[in-house]
């Protein structure tokens, strides 16, 4: 149960409704229960949807799916488990397996400097930070890390409010085993 709950069709504003077409239209995306509950502040969700420019950004950088790979690798390690699911889905749907993923040394690099920036709150070894900025510019640099905080604050609103999986997710949640299967 979240802890506010998304604004249902009733609810919306005229204004509210005006921005969330003009999201979905702009982004061919749609009111998912996060948006729905940031509608709740017009502001908050003008805010929280640059997320969709930084990760065109991030795309043009790192290719497609490299950059939808960093996004999972950032939500896996900020254990968010509404945006892990939704990019678990992307790999799903892209024909590979999220637990079983074929990585190059950079593409590893990548996910590891995404891990790190969320599990040490950015605070990162050099050596981390440094594999990847040999590989990009400063001003790549800036915007993967950019990219990553907004990731990162996209996590926490989802954790905090406890924003339920979207019903179109739910067949992309990673199977757990039971914890009694063995346990005799």
């Amino acid at each position: 149960m979240p802890r506010i709950e998304p604004l249902k069709e009733i609810d919306i504003s005229p204004s509210a409704h005006i921005v969330f077409d003009q999201h979905t239209a702009a982004y061919n995306s749609r009111i998912t229960n996060m948006k729905a509950t940031l509608g709740h502040s017009l502001l908050a969700f003008e805010v929280y949807m640059m997320w969709y420019p930084l990760y065109n950004e991030v795309k043009k950088i790192l290719g497609e799916r490299l950059a939808y790979l960093y996004a999972y690798s950032i939500s896996y390690a900020s254990n968010c488990p509404l945006c892990s699911t939704y990019f678990r889905k992307i790999i799903i749907d892209a024909g590979e397996t999220p637990e079983k993923l074929k990585l190059s040394a950079h593409e590893q690099k990548v996910l590891d400097f995404g891990s790190a920036i969320a599990k040490q709150q950015g605070n990162i070894s050099s050596p981390v930070y440094n594999d990847v900025a040999e590989i990009y510019t400063k001003e790549e640099m800036v915007v993967l890390i950019a990219f990553a905080g907004q990731m990162i604050a996209t996590n926490i609103f989802n954790n905090v409010v406890e924003t339920e999986i979207d019903e179109y997710l739910a067949s992309y949640l990673p199977v757990t085993k039971s914890i009694w299967k063995d346990a005799r």
